[in-house]
């Protein structure tokens, strides 16, 4: 799909910490300019990129200057642009995103037939739970956050309590929903988690930032704990004892196990 090129809208969070508002379906791109790094949280839609390398230009940075990219997770209206960096900057995600991401995993990053210029690329290192990234004037902590999907991670930058959540939780405590690869379960784990830490304000892959984080991340756990509830109440309500009746029926019936569960006895 293609975009017509609109002048950048560039917020500049903290010093040194910017962030490229982007239209929908893009996500919004954050750039941090560290004391010797330069790096891009997400990148949004390959689409949006002629724009993306505007609002870089309004910074006084050239792409080839961005030397580290974090992905939240792998979903195309944040992984799109990557393939133009491939060559010049380290590309992070979390191992559950790197690998739909390399396997080009279409029923999860969705980008053929939403975003049809995206080029395939892999993440060069795999980003794991409470790793931290020292960029000197900020130092940023990987946390990971299932429940969106799989991959999803937000990162907390520890000196000023910032926190990037991608698609995790939204201004507002709005939930991005569950995708491929997603589980209600997980999500509300997260954000039990994410419920432990003081924060002062959080940077989300759209809409708004948070200025209220307690209340939002608040919120949000009561949203998810909400939706939990509502899916026990629809898998009741679609019978789903008789479909995994017959799941079940299917694996008894496989060789080298019998009706009690046990291994078959050899003759």
């Amino acid at each position: 799909m293609s975009e017509q090129l609109q002048k950048p809208k560039i917020i500049e969070l903290k010093p040194g910490i910017f962030q490229l508002r982007s239209e929908r379906p893009g996500s919004h791109v954050y750039l941090i300019k560290g004391t010797n790094k330069n790096v891009l949280i997400d990148t949004g839609t390959s689409s949006n990129y002629p724009n993306l390398v505007r609002g870089l230009e309004e910074l006084d940075l050239k792409p080839s200057q961005i030397h580290l990219i974090l992905l939240t997770h792998e979903h195309f209206d944040h992984t799109g642009a990557c393939s133009n960096f491939f060559e010049t900057a380290v590309i992070g995600a979390h191992p559950l995103a790197a690998s739909k991401i390399s396997l080009q995993d279409e029923f999860v990053i969705m980008s053929r037939y939403l975003d049809g210029a995206s080029k395939p690329f892999r993440a060069d290192i795999w980003l794991q739970d409470n790793s931290y990234i020292d960029l000197g004037n900020y130092k940023v902590r990987v946390m990971h956050t299932p429940g969106h999907c799989s991959g999803c991670i937000c990162l907390l930058e520890l000196s000023s309590r910032l926190l990037f959540t991608g698609d995790t939780v939204l201004a507002g405590g709005v939930l991005s929903g569950i995708l491929g690869s997603g589980n209600v379960s997980d999500y509300i784990v997260s954000l039990q988690r994410l419920n432990t830490i003081k924060i002062d304000e959080f940077y989300p892959g759209h809409g708004r930032i948070s200025l209220t984080p307690q209340e939002d991340l608040k919120k949000a756990l009561e949203n998810s704990l909400e939706l939990l509830d509502e899916s026990k109440a629809l898998f009741e309500a679609i019978d789903t004892k008789s479909t995994y009746e017959r799941y079940f029926s299917d694996i008894r019936k496989q060789p080298g196990s019998n009706r009690s569960g046990n291994p078959a006895q050899k003759s």
